[in-house]
Parts: structure tokens; sequence; C-alpha cells
């Protein structure tokens, strides 16, 4: 790898950096940790499977519904100010959580996380883009992807370890500690990016809760009602119709909670179409991954756990290093590079036959996998990010947080299909044959829209 010295970063954003990736790393530690815990949530409160899904669901519901909500927020009252109340409101939610003396308790305090959660990952990519420019920007913004995805190393263990050593209960409570690490950080910092001077769109910010939340629920609930259950239509049509109701209401009204015209800018609409296909790709394929290599090739959780590591180490290795490249160069060739490695990983997957090798068959895929998404993420982000002003930085995070997020949802809701009703060996094939088609027609998407730094602001 070239040695390429970074240019020296003003101590007050360096701080501001840490902040930011504090702030995210909490956020997406709590959604990986609390998987191990939930046996033992079940146990003890009962409820037992419901209380399970609904545990991680009404976390995910609240996040998904209010992010686009909290991304304006974030530009109209300043990202630090948001954030802040994030933290706050994340560490009450995290001890109520761990002194939930029911389901209905706790399944509460994990919708109000999912609230200060929505508050939290918007504003902290703000900071960034606002904060830092070219390839300081890509240089900061692959330290956040790097830093942050370490989450997902970090919590399945750090969860284990308290549930196996103390209680479930401690799983939460630990928030509080980098929560306070956070504010204490954050004081005295202040924002350095331009407000957006507007009233706050009511009607359009509930349409966007609404639809958000009607389509989310239904996504979520499908797996275990069906398609077809009243409990999932009547949710996703009136998710849907509240969503078209939105985007008609923020065409006209003069004072949008997220303008139209963020859509304009080529790198950030062709970035979100990059973003749809990759998280697609990327929910699908590690979800079939971590099924398949339990049920069919008889691995253990552990084992399963440790099969995974590749991804988040690569991020953690690599995407301070391409996020800076992206930063220099532009981002249209890792765009493009990133999705089609990550697609040719899923092709070598195709040659996993039983007894499944870790080492011939299933290692050389998921490492191209973990190095191709380090090679896109951070570009990505700073593509889609860097494409519109500073006033705007917190709704296109937003945005893009939930085409990330609803992408994925959607992917994982049609493993069924996909696979033929079991992640057995050919339905394994045939759902990483559909991840590499998904990761190649992101890596098609950026080559014929993205376009470098010279070009990526312009309209049309």
């Amino acid at each position: 790898m070239p040695d390429t010295a970074p240019a020296p970063v003003p101590a007050g954003n360096a701080r501001l950096l840490a902040v930011a990736i504090l702030a995210s790393f909490i956020a997406f530690l709590d959604g990986s940790i609390v998987t191990v815990a939930l046996p033992a949530i079940g146990t003890e409160l009962g409820g037992r499977l419901a209380t399970q899904q609904w545990t991680v669901n009404a976390y995910l519901l609240t996040l998904g519904a209010l992010i686009l909500l909290a991304g304006s927020l974030s530009d109209m009252f300043g990202r630090l100010r948001v954030l802040r109340l994030g933290l706050l409101g994340f560490g009450a939610a995290s001890l109520a959580c761990a002194l939930a003396w029911s389901p209905e308790v706790l399944i509460i305090a994990r919708a109000l996380q999912g609230m200060a959660g929505a508050l939290l990952v918007p504003g902290s990519l703000a900071l960034i883009t606002t904060a830092y420019r070219d390839e300081a920007r890509g240089r900061a913004v692959g330290q956040w992807t790097a830093w942050t995805g370490t989450a997902a190393i970090i919590g399945p263990l750090l969860g284990g370890v308290l549930v196996d050593w103390a209680s479930w209960r401690w799983i939460f409570a630990v928030n509080v500690l980098p929560v306070a690490v956070t504010l204490l950080l954050s004081a005295g910092l202040r924002d350095s990016g331009t407000l957006r001077r507007m009233s706050l769109d009511i009607p359009g910010a509930a349409l966007a809760v609404a639809g958000l939340a009607g389509s989310v629920y239904a996504l979520i609930e499908q797996e275990r009602r069906g398609w077809g259950h009243p409990g999932v239509v009547v949710p996703l049509a009136g998710g849907v119709a509240a969503l078209v109701f939105f985007f008609l209401r923020e065409a006209r009204t003069r004072a949008p909670m997220m303008p139209l015209s963020l859509f304009r800018a080529r790198n950030f609409r062709y970035g979100n179409l990059v973003t749809a296909a990759a998280y697609a790709g990327i929910s699908l394929g590690s979800f079939a991954v971590t099924v398949f290599v339990q049920e069919a090739a008889g691995y253990s959780a552990i084992e399963a756990g440790f099969i995974s590591l590749p991804l988040p180490v690569a991020m953690l290795l690599f995407s301070t290093y391409f996020g800076r490249m992206s930063g220099r160069y532009g981002p249209r060739a890792f765009m493009a590079a990133g999705p089609a490695i990550c697609g040719t990983g899923f092709l070598l997957l195709l040659t996993v036959q039983p007894p499944v090798d870790l080492v011939t068959e299933l290692l050389p895929g998921l490492l191209l996998f973990g190095f191709g998404l380090s090679v896109m993420v951070a570009p990505l982000t700073t593509a889609v990010l860097g494409a519109l002003r500073e006033e705007e930085a917190g709704i296109g995070s937003a945005v893009n947080n939930a085409v990330s997020r609803v992408a994925g949802l959607i992917a994982v809701a049609l493993v069924g299909t996909v696979s033929g009703g079991a992640l057995g060996y050919p339905g394994f094939r045939q759902t990483a044959l559909t991840a590499a088609g998904l990761f190649f027609a992101a890596a098609l998407i950026a080559v014929l829209g993205i376009r470098n730094p010279n070009a990526d602001r312009t309209v049309g």
C-alpha cells in the first residue's frame, strides 16, 4: 500500500471527528450487541419468540421511521445540538431497557432507543461533511466507516461476555459509558456548517414518519405473518400511500422538509441508486451466509460469528485508505470497483459443496466481499454527501441512511422467495447469485452515473 501522508488535522476537527465516530458507534453497537442476548431476555421476561422479535424490531422501526425527520432537524437546529439530544435520550432509554421488568416495558424502551438513535447517525456524518474538504473529507469518512464498522466485531463478543458472566441487562446499561464520554468530548465544540433557515414542515414530517413506519412495520411483520395477512397489507398500503403524498407535498410546498432539488445533484441521485443496489446485496448476502453456515454447513453460532469477521476487519484495515484515495482521485472508480469485487466474492461462494471447506470454499469469497466493501463504502458516502450544500448535509445523510436500511429490509424480506424457501445448498447458491447480481448492478450504476469532483455538483 503506498505511503501517503495525510494533511494535518486541526485539533478541534480531530475532536469533532471522535465525537462523530463515537455517536454512530453507539447506535451501531446497540444493533449488533442485542442479538446474542435474545434467548436470555425471552427466558427471564417471558413472551418467548414475540418478545425476542420485537426487542430487535421496535428499535429498527422507530429508527427507520424517524431518520428523515432527524436529518432535517439537524440541518435546522444544529448537528451538535441534535446529536447531544440524541445521546441524552439514548442513555436514558438504555437505562430503561436495563431496568425493564416486563416484555412491554422493554419493547417501549427499545422503541425510545430507536428514536434517539435516529438523531445520531445523520448528524454525525453531517458534522464530518461540513468540517472537512476534499481529500481530508474522504479520509475522515473512511475513519468513520472503519471505526463504526468495528461495532460488528465488538457487539456480539461483548454481548456474549456480559450475558454469560453477568446479565443481559448489562448489554443496555453499558451504553451509558460511551454516551458520557461522547458528551464530554463534545463540550465546547461548535457547528461549522451553515444551517437551513426555514420553519419545520410538520405535515411533511408526519407523512414521512407514517410512510416509513408503515412500510418498515410491514416488511418486519411479513416474515412472521406472510404477505397476504391484513396486518401486513394494510400498513404496507398505508405506508406507500403516505410516502406518495409526502413526495407530492415536498414538490409543492415552499419550505419542504426534504427538498426534491437534492436529487438534481447527479452524484446524490445516482449515489442513492448505488446505495439501494449495494446494500440490498450486503443484507441479502450476509443473512444468507450466516444462516447457511449454521443450518446447512453445520457450524456452531460462535464459529459462524468468527466466519463473518473478514468483513468488519477489512473495513477497519482499509476504509480510511480508500476514503483518502477517493478524496484525492474522485469516487467513481472506487464506487464501481468495490461492488464488482463484492459480486466476484459471491460468485466464488457458488462453489460450496457438502461438506463445506472453510479455507477453500468460504474464505476466499468472504475476503473479497469484505475487501470490496472497504473499497466502496467511504467513497460512496463521500460522493453522496459531497454533492450537496453544507446546509443540506443532515437531510442528505438521512436520505442515504433511509435508502440503505429500507433496501436491506426488502432484501431480507425476500430471502424466502429468492432461495426457494430454504437456505440449503441449492437455495444458498441461488441467493449468492442474486446478491452478486445486485452488486454488479451497483457497479454498473456507478460507472454510468457517478462523476468525479469537477462534475459531481452538476445538475442533470
